[in-house]
């Protein structure tokens, strides 16, 4: 069964505090992006890769391979106004059956039997996405007050989220609405059944300058 995955970096990193777009910050002396990448030749070294990036930066993109003389395989598609976009451009660039992952670009920590669970899963179910237990107590808003809730009936959502290819591209024709904040949403509005299976805490998005520190003692 073919493999796709679609990672999407168009994020501008500016919780990071600085003028380079998170994906391309270095980490261990690599940028986060191409770790990312890395993980999924690793485990399948014919997976079709599609990276979607804002057209502003692809060409620091294509600078930045040729400076660490990274060839590993992949297509590169335009990033969008939103990410529903952006994963839709890069579903553009998919073609026949098989199986279908949508990545952060930013979480260059997913493992190995995370992705394997994943794309297994999917094989049979069409819709899976990896998820974490909730370690802190959570409370809930409630105007002016909160109330603690039972945190073992919430899960934290990862990526890569995996799907047949066919029921993705037919999501993916849906109008699109602020209420579509993962791929599994967009799914789930098909009246789609999402499966759950278990993901790995180090795989955290980078977004903040502690997640930086964090990612530098995880290499």
């Amino acid at each position: 069964m073919k493999k796709h995955i679609i990672i999407v970096a168009g994020g501008k990193g500016l919780r990071m505090g600085g003028e380079i777009p998170k994906q391309f910050l270095p980490i261990g002396g690599k940028p986060v992006l191409m770790r990312t990448i890395e993980a999924f030749h690793l485990y399948d070294n014919t997976i079709h890769v599609v990276l979607v990036l804002p057209v502003s930066q692809q060409a620091y993109w294509r600078e930045l391979c040729k400076k660490y003389i990274f060839e590993l395989p992949h297509e590169v598609a335009d990033g969008g106004e939103t990410r529903f976009h952006s994963v839709m451009n890069g579903l553009a660039l998919v073609e026949g059956e098989g199986l279908v992952g949508v990545h952060d670009g930013v979480r260059p920590f997913v493992s190995q039997e995370v992705i394997t669970r994943c794309y297994a899963e999917a094989g049979t179910k069409k819709a899976v996405i990896p998820v974490i237990g909730v370690v802190e107590t959570v409370r809930h808003l409630e105007g002016t007050d909160s109330v603690t809730i039972p945190r073992d009936q919430y899960k934290l959502v990862q990526t890569p989220q995996v799907f047949d290819v066919a029921l993705l591209q037919r999501a993916y024709q849906q109008k699109y609405t602020e209420m579509f904040t993962d791929d599994a949403s967009v799914v789930e509005a098909l009246g789609e059944k999402v499966f759950l299976v278990e993901g790995n805490r180090e795989n955290i998005k980078l977004t903040t300058p502690f997640d930086l520190k964090l990612a530098e003692m995880l290499i």
